[in-house]
C-alpha cells in the first residue's frame, strides 16, 4: 500500500511524532552547528515544507524537510553555495526574517524509520517533496545530496565519485540515482556542505574510536575522513556533498 502523505501545517498535532520519529543518521552528523541550530526551527516556522508518511497502522514512516529561499538575488546569482547544507539553512532562514520572497525550494533532508527502509520510501519522499512546492509555485527544487554509499569510499574525491554512472547512464550512487530517476541532474560538488569540529572526548564518545593519533580518521558513516589533531585536542569533519537541481 502507498503510504498516507502529510504536511505538518495540515496536520500540527504529529509533530511531536514527526520530530522524534527514529532514523539511522550518524551521530555526529547531527553536531553540525549550523543544522543544530536551524533544524529544529524548519518544523516550527515552516511547517507547510515538513512532510510525513503514515502506513496503515497509523506509524510514521518517513519525514521530508526543506526550505524555501531566495537563489536569484543579486548576491546570490543564481549559484548554489559551496557550503552546500549550511548556507542554504543559513540563507532560508535569513531571508525569511527579513521578507526576502523565495524563488527556490532546497531539501534539506528525507528520513526513513529504520523498520521501513528498503521499501522505495525515499523516491516517495522526494517525489511528495517535488509535488509540495510545485504546489506552491515554485519551478526548482534544489538538494545538496549525501550521496549514500559514499561513505564506503571516503578517501575517493566527491566529484569523481559523484560522476561515475553507470552502463544505463544513471549515477553508481543508490541515492544520486534515485534523484536523478525523479529528474534532478548534477550541478556541482559542495566541498564544505557541513562541518563538525569537536574536542576530541566528543568523538570518542560519538565513534567509539580513539582518535589518539594525529591525521585522517575514517569513521563509521564518514563520507570523508575526520581531520585529529591530538596535540591541540580536536577532530574535524568536513562533509562534502553533491548540490543535484529538479526542474519542475
Amino acid at each position: 500500500m502507498q503510504p498516507k502523505i502529510s504536511s505538518l501545517a495540515d496536520r500540527p498535532d504529529m509533530l511531536e511524532r514527526v520530530v522524534g520519529m527514529a532514523d539511522s543518521w550518524p551521530e555526529f552528523v547531527i553536531q553540525d552547528l549550523v543544522g543544530a541550530a536551524h533544524f529544529p526551527r524548519i518544523a516550527a516556522e515552516l511547517p507547510e515544507y515538513v512532510l510525513f508518511a503514515e502506513d496503515e497502522q497509523g506509524e510514521i514512516v518517513a519525514n521530508a524537510y526543506s526550505v524555501p529561499f531566495a537563489l536569484g538575488t543579486e548576491h546570490r546569482g543564481g549559484r548554489l553555495p559551496a557550503n552546500g547544507w549550511d548556507a542554504v539553512l543559513v540563507w532560508a532562514f535569513s531571508d525569511l526574517r527579513r521578507g526576502v520572497r523565495p524563488d527556490t525550494v532546497s531539501a534539506i533532508s528525507v528520513s526513513i524509520a529504520p523498520q521501513a527502509q528498503g521499501r522505495g520510501l525515499s523516491a516517495v519522499m522526494l517525489s511528495a517533496m517535488r509535488d509540495n512546492a510545485r504546489a506552491r509555485g515554485f519551478r526548482e527544487v534544489v538538494a545538496p545530496v549525501r550521496p549514500n554509499a559514499k561513505h564506503l569510499e571516503p578517501h575517493t574525491p566527491m566529484e569523481e565519485y559523484a560522476r561515475r554512472v553507470r552502463p544505463d547512464g544513471l549515477p553508481q550512487d543508490p541515492w544520486l540515482r534515485v534523484h536523478a530517476r525523479a529528474g534532478a541532474t548534477i550541478d556541482s560538488v559542495a566541498p564544505a556542505s557541513m562541518t563538525v569540529a569537536a574536542p576530541l572526548a566528543d568523538w570518542r564518545r560519538w565513534t567509539g574510536l580513539p582518535f589518539d593519533t594525529d591525521g585522517d580518521i575514517e569513521v563509521p558513516g564518514g563520507l570523508v575522513p575526520v581531520r585529529c589533531e591530538t596535540r591541540r585536542g580536536y577532530a574535524v569533519y568536513v562533509e562534502p556533498n553533491v548540490w543535484m537541481r529538479h526542474p519542475l
